[in-house]
């Protein structure tokens, strides 16, 4: 059985995900810090829920752990989290930025060490990081979301580098555009669309694999 594990799991991208990856065989580990808010979304895809803190290396590992226990070592592992803090550089409060960043980047450190124990012994496995705009450009009164974005996705690119000839692939998705769930409007992503562009990295032939893939409505003006 093919085993998948989302880190950060809610209702958007990552639901959208799992839902995909169900109905293509695998088995769905959902984790978030609060599992009763995510219970009813993991009955509904026929997924597992779990706890986790994504600031804490701990929670992380003790989450590996469980799902191993549960399901099996995941083949698939997408980390998710992004907590959002904005406002001008002299009112940020740096208790919250310290922890933002301590779950954005440190936590998918983390998350790729533990994934990649598993898959490296067998030689196969996908690393997924959910980015976003401003982990390409910055934005005024966005810095501390800016250096949790830049920071993932330098670690996906050097891990690609690291892992990819280990046959592991390792892929960060730009997210550039407003995410609306259940929307039909052409200006925006919906998680659906996303979701499947996910899954088309995940058929990729190891022969022409993709570290970065950014992803925007096609009726965006460029």
């Amino acid at each position: 059985m093919k085993i998948a594990l989302i880190v950060g799991a809610g209702p958007g991208i990552s639901a959208a995900f799992g839902e995909a990856l169900v109905a293509d065989g695998y088995q769905v580990a959902l984790a978030s810090r609060d599992v009763r808010k995510l219970s009813p979304l993991a009955t509904r895809i026929s997924a597992k829920a779990f706890m986790v803190d994504a600031s804490s290396p701990a929670s992380l590992v003790r989450l590996f752990n469980e799902v191993d226990g549960a399901l099996g070592e995941p083949e698939v592992v997408l980390f998710n989290p992004s907590p959002r803090i904005r406002g001008d550089l002299l009112t940020l409060d740096m208790e919250a930025s310290a922890a933002a960043i301590q779950t954005t980047p440190i936590g998918a450190l983390v998350t790729a060490q533990e994934a990649a124990r598993r898959m490296l012994p067998k030689c196969r496995g996908s690393i997924f990081f959910t980015g976003a705009t401003a982990g390409i450009k910055g934005f005024a009164r966005s810095s501390v979301f800016a250096m949790g974005k830049f920071a993932v996705r330098g670690l996906a690119q050097s891990l690609a580098r690291e892992l990819g000839p280990q046959g592991i692939h390792v892929v960060h998705f730009v997210i550039d555009g407003g995410v609306v769930q259940g929307s039909e409007a052409l200006d925006v992503l919906s998680p659906r669309a996303i979701a499947r562009s996910y899954m088309a990295a995940l058929a990729q032939p190891s022969g022409a694999w993709s570290w970065e893939l950014e992803l925007r409505s096609h009726t965006e003006p460029f």
